[in-house]
């Protein structure tokens, strides 16, 4: 338990005040009894002068609230008990549970996801890790992560309906590790391993928590897990969710879904609107045309720097052009979430079978041109849309298309990307520090996206106070600790990772140089040109080549905290 105010987060020491306030905030708005909060801070110890120490405990709440600019009467004496007036604004469960309710109210599968992912968002770490209350860590703690897992479990289901096998299975992993008599997790990491052609994985899953259950509890798996494996020994194709879990969450319960239902094709992959997206019209339009062109090749490349937005653009310009592609829109990822590439074999065998209608294929995340070249000749009959960090020269010099290098986005479409992840009149209310908060994030969708998402999860925090602090250290506090993929030292680390040493150090030295030096003049052109098509630099010959700003200040700050970490380390 903390308590957030403007940039300064405090966090409460174990102590009867910390049981009381925990036991308030548990019941917000309502009135709890006297009984139960002597429960909740003595267990069933309380002493003879408790009711006097409650009130004590009251008073100290009283006066740390007032410290950190709460009012007084936040804590109300009733006839009975004590009550807490929370809403969104002040205490994080309750907007969790608005935000899941809203997700339950949602037009459709899109807005419902982005609902339930912000509300996981609110979680850091194990909930009341402070408190000390024997009795609210027995009956409240279990409680909290049921709710939180329900919603987690329709995440998952969300994103397996979706198509997107390749990017639930982090999340899935960690949950099927941690909860393993949950088997609604294992069934779904067994699904995304048999989705993402690993049979044999999927199979070797399900055995061991077979093994487990026996030999722990002495039962055999649930009809789920039995039906799942019947269904991969048979390879039938297993089908996204069925429309009727879509307002299982505001239930309580997140119903199973069918395994083992055999599908005519491969799922097509729901061509979901990015929420917030803004900017990049022109590449819109344009890769609409291309994409949809009656003649010539529809095959259209998108690449740029890690975290410049290219697979959002990707998806919002395949949701704008559904309607022209009546035989499905299909996603591929061709990079695993640890960056490794994915093996041609296994991409093509998930490739859809040629239909009648036409069909746009999305090949995500491509780690160069081998992978594309060898997936082209099954998708020929299809508009094929591709993004890597890479620029692929030699898919379109052979297979012809367009080009979209990405760059930063302008001042306006970073404005416009803020407003609509946080909320217009919020942004509207500080426009001078919105700006601001855009230029510390280098214009970066990724990196305005965290910043977006720290001040979702604290209402209280002016935009102006969050740029300066994120200003202090830009590439270590652009990060949300619960989702690698929206971490700037994890994206960039691993792109800085995949290269080869002297690439990496080419890197690490471009980074010292000023804005308006003459790169060329300080590495070779071969390796420049290789940090180009990796797509850490921009541009070159027959102009300069460019370093984003952004990328710049992370190789400062990458060989800065490497020389510290190297500094304190035992000799």
């Amino acid at each position: 338990m903390s308590i957030a105010h403007g940039p300064e987060t405090v966090v409460l020491k174990p102590s009867k005040p910390t049981s009381l306030l925990a036991a308030l905030l548990l019941h917000p708005g309502t009135v709890v009894s006297t009984a139960y909060l002597l429960r909740a801070v003595w267990d069933e110890e309380p002493p003879a002068t408790a009711r006097a120490a409650l009130q004590t405990c009251v008073l100290r709440l009283r006066r740390l609230f007032a410290k950190y600019g709460i009012s007084a009467t936040t804590i109300e004496a009733v006839p009975g008990g004590y009550r807490m007036h929370n809403d969104t604004e002040t205490l994080d469960l309750v907007l969790f549970r608005r935000l899941t309710a809203q997700a339950g109210a949602a037009a459709g599968p899109g807005e419902e996801l982005y609902r339930l992912r912000e509300a996981l968002s609110l979680w850091q770490g194990q909930p009341l890790a402070n408190v000390a209350s024997r009795m609210l860590q027995q009956d409240a703690v279990p409680a909290l992560e049921q709710e939180r897992l329900r919603v987690l479990e329709r995440v998952c289901d969300l994103e397996l309906a979706a198509g997107n096998c390749h990017q639930v299975l982090v999340d899935l992993y960690e949950s099927a590790r941690r909860h393993p008599v949950r088997e609604r997790f294992t069934e779904q990491l067994i699904e995304a391993l048999y989705r993402t052609g690993r049979q044999a994985e999927a199979l070797a899953e399900y055995r061991t928590v077979r093994d487990r259950l026996r030999d722990e509890l002495g039962i055999d798996p649930g009809p789920g897990l039995r039906r799942l494996e019947l269904a991969i020994l048979r390879a039938e194709d297993l089908a996204p969710a069925p429309p009727e879990t879509a307002r299982a969450v505001t239930a309580g319960e997140v119903p199973a879904l069918p395994a083992g239902r055999a599908a005519p094709a491969r799922p097509a992959w729901t061509a979901l609107p990015v929420p917030a997206f803004a900017g990049r019209e022109d590449d819109r339009r344009a890769m609409a045309a291309r994409l949809t062109a009656a003649d010539g090749p529809r095959l259209v490349v998108v690449s740029g720097a890690p975290g410049i937005g290219k697979s959002a653009l990707a998806r919002q310009t395949a949701h704008e052009v559904r309607e022209s592609f009546p035989g499905g829109v299909f996603t591929l990822q061709l990079a695993r979430p640890d960056g490794s590439a994915v093996a041609v074999e296994e991409a093509a065998g998930l490739l859809p079978e040629p239909g009648p209608d036409r069909r746009l294929i999305v090949l995500d995340g491509a780690v160069g041109a081998w992978q594309v070249l060898a997936l082209l000749p099954a998708a020929e009959d299809a508009s094929v849309l591709v993004t890597s960090r890479r620029g692929l020269a030699a898919v379109v010099a052979t297979h012809g298309g367009a080009v979209h290098r990405l760059d930063v986005l302008r001042s306006a479409e970073a404005y416009a990307l803020l407003a609509g992840l946080v909320g217009t009149e919020r942004i509207a209310a500080e426009p001078a520090a919105a700006r601001e908060l855009a230029r510390v994030c280098g214009h970066f969708p990724l990196a305005l996206r965290i910043a977006a998402g720290r001040l979702l999860t604290r209402p209280g925090l002016s935009v102006a106070d969050c740029a300066a602090w994120l200003a202090e250290d830009p590439p270590a506090r652009l990060a949300l600790a619960e989702e690698a993929r929206l971490s700037v030292p994890d994206v960039l680390g691993r792109a800085l990772a995949a290269l080869p040493p002297e690439l990496r150090e080419a890197f690490l030295r471009l980074g010292a140089h000023g804005a308006d030096e003459d790169l060329s003049a300080q590495e070779s052109e071969s390796v420049l040109e290789q940090l180009v098509e990796a797509g850490l630099l921009e541009d070159g010959p027959p102009g300069p080549y460019r370093l984003h700003d952004f990328l710049r200040i992370y190789a400062r700050w990458h060989v800065r905290t490497h020389a510290t970490a190297a500094a304190a380390a035992p000799h």
